[in-house]
């Protein structure tokens, strides 16, 4: 199924002018329902790291119509998280989080279109992430 480039820019665009308080918010609902996640950022400047997430969506929405660029991009990015200890288990956990993050933001906007579309979306980017992941190798 493809991807539902409408429905995830239209509602993108409604939570990234509340930027900050999304990405506060979306680690904010990761450390409280999973709070095991709080060591992959032990020593990290928690600022930095929501700007690097708001980053981030904005490449993947900006670029949905531009897979070779995304597809480059969120295999480098899921290397990196490699580094850093992101395990499969954890793609999960930022699902639930971030689907979570956005129905808090998008309120009655969050219909079962809205929903559908993100799932089906970080579906492909964890994938993405994942391959770029095995790729990189252990470290």
């Amino acid at each position: 199924m493809p991807l539902n480039v409408a429905v995830l820019e239209r509602s993108f665009a409604r939570v990234k002018p509340k930027a900050s308080q999304f990405a506060a918010d979306f680690y904010e609902e990761l450390f409280s329902r999973h709070p095991e996640t709080r060591r992959l950022f032990a020593g990290t400047d928690m600022a930095e790291q929501r700007k690097k997430l708001m980053d981030s969506l904005v490449l993947v929405i900006e670029n949905l119509d531009n897979p070779d660029v995304l597809t480059d991009a969120l295999r480098r990015l899921g290397g990196r998280h490699a580094g850093y200890g992101v395990s499969d288990e954890n793609y999960g956990m930022v699902a639930t989080a971030l689907l979570h993050t956005f129905a808090r933001h998008l309120g009655a906007e969050w219909t079962p279109e809205v929903e559908a579309a993100w799932v089906e979306a970080y579906g492909v980017v964890s994938q993405i992430m994942q391959q770029g992941a095995v790729a990189a190798g252990p470290r």
